[in-house]
């Protein structure tokens, strides 16, 4: 049988050195860490690097763990990743748009909430992390399908509960309503999981490109939506702005 490849051991070292750390590390760090030259550990870091594995710190130059980790497979997503990348960009979507603002991941064929801020108001509200909500009758679920093949996939294979009169329980419907959201790149809901509530969500992707999540507000529909039951554009506009930031801080313009 053949022996270890001992760059591959090497590399997989560096990783766990940098996952064990809350911070930083430099070159020197790393390389005194482990016991390996100076300009074999460059070397690895460099590849680490160009696959996204790892990421340097323009001001500083020292490294960290790369956004393409959080998609080495999608059943392993690294969701305390995903909202620490995210935190400061859903409180000012919350800010700005003046409504609760949730993030979400696919788990097990439905919508995982990872991430909750509060609409910016007095009113009693409940945290929602930790929830599940069903992928066909909220905005995130519908992005989630619209960019997730696994997604639409395990929806495929279902029957589609309803939760309001308004919910859309046929395939072939659900299908048009999806190649829409791939459109224009973001998804709406209106009263379809409950009556008098909407939402707007918009995809959050990582490095190569691939879509990990969601971000989206929702609240009443009478603030989310104009007189004919449309999104209002300057929501729309400043969901799609979070989720374009969030996915820039996870690694999505570094192809």
């Amino acid at each position: 049988m053949p022996g270890s490849i001992q760059s591959i051991e090497r590399a997989a070292a560096i990783l766990r050195l940098l996952a064990q750390g809350t911070g930083r590390l430099g070159l020197n760090d790393i390389a005194d860490s482990l016991g390996l030259a100076r300009s074999t550990t460059h070397g690895i870091l460099r590849t680490l690097q160009l696959v996204g594995f790892v990421e340097q710190d323009a001001s500083t130059g020292k490294y960290q763990l790369g956004a393409a980790l959080l998609h080495l497979g999608t059943s392993y997503l690294d969701v305390n990743e995903l909202r620490s990348r995210a935190i400061n960009w859903a409180d000012a979507l919350a800010a700005r748009s003046g409504e609760a603002v949730r993030i979400g991941t696919l788990l097990q064929g439905e919508v995982l909430v990872v991430h909750h801020v509060f609409r910016p108001d007095d009113t009693l509200q409940t945290l929602d992390v930790g929830m599940l909500l069903p992928l066909h009758a909220t905005a995130l679920g519908k992005v989630l399908l619209a960019f997730d093949p696994n997604a639409a996939a395990l929806v495929r294979e279902r029957d589609l509960p309803r939760y309001s009169r308004r919910t859309v329980c046929e395939h072939k419907e659900l299908a048009r309503v999806l190649n829409g959201v791939r459109e224009i790149g973001w998804a709406a809901e209106v009263e379809e999981m409950t009556p008098g509530e909407a939402g707007i969500a918009a995809p959050i992707r990582g490095y190569g490109g691939l879509v990990i999540g969601a971000i989206g507000i929702s609240g009443p529909v009478e603030r989310l939506c104009d007189t004919k039951g449309r999104p209002r554009p300057e929501l729309v506009t400043y969901v799609c702005d979070a989720a374009r930031a969030v996915s820039r801080d996870l690694g999505t313009s570094r192809r």
